[in-house]
């Protein structure tokens, strides 16, 4: 736990926000939130929460990136959200009152806030455009699962790749000179896509000889968004 006050981060950040359901809270909320969360540093690895586990509260992330994952029979991941600052995880347990359905663990070092329950369920009952912006929220992760499902069925390994590239541009922007602003082992991205690893190696090989993307470590250049586009089946 963060002990320094002057350390924790402050609710304002996300109150300035257009994409906070914090957004939302009246200046009381707002008190009752600052008051109840508790604050983590956590490193690369680290497992904020287990598929299965019972959890008392959810998390906002400060800063850094969370993947948010399913595990599979076989014991390999299968990756299916990410969690970047502003956003909230491990939510859904707690309105469901059902036992975390997913894990979730830290690929960039993090800073998370803690929020009780309890709180979340006031904030619903009380709140009548935060609960909104929770059932909005809600939505839209089914909907991304939908059209995952509907990928996986549908789409080749190369398509689904293209698509995961641009999906993760949209998601973390690019830097200055065209590089995703996410950094991911060849593995984490097959986790993405729902491949084996060595067709993920391969077919950014390809990728990179058509001149889509360029390479540098775990590092990815975007080279030719309209191409990709065309690749994923954007459109259709």
């Amino acid at each position: 736990m963060i002990k320094h006050r002057d350390q924790i981060p402050s609710c304002d950040n996300c109150l300035l926000s257009e994409d906070s359901i914090f957004k939302h809270l009246t200046p009381e909320e707002h008190a009752l939130v600052e008051k109840e969360k508790v604050c983590n540093s956590y490193k690369r690895g680290n497992v904020i929460y287990h598929e299965g586990s019972r959890t008392n509260g959810f998390y906002c992330i400060n800063s850094g990136i969370i993947k948010i994952f399913k595990t599979g029979i076989d014991g390999r991941e299968q990756i299916i959200a990410f969690a970047k600052k502003g956003g909230i995880i491990g939510y859904r347990s707690i309105l469901s009152s059902e036992l975390a359905c997913s894990s979730a663990k830290v690929i960039e070092d993090a800073t998370l806030c803690f929020i009780p329950g309890d709180t979340l369920i006031q904030l619903v009952k009380t709140n009548g455009n935060f609960s909104m912006a929770i059932m909005q929220q809600t939505c839209r992760e089914l909907g991304e699962a939908n059209s995952y499902i509907t990928d996986i069925a549908q789409k080749t390994v190369r398509e689904r790749l293209a698509e995961v590239l641009l999906n993760l541009k949209d998601t973390f922007d690019l830097d200055q000179d065209n590089v995703l602003q996410i950094s991911l082992t060849r593995e984490e991205l097959a986790n993405i896509v729902g491949t084996a690893t060595e067709s993920v190696i391969r077919l950014l090989s390809e990728f990179k000889h058509d001149k889509l993307i360029d390479l540098n470590g775990r590092k990815i250049k975007i080279l030719d968004i309209k191409r990709l586009e065309k690749i994923s089946n954007a459109f259709n």
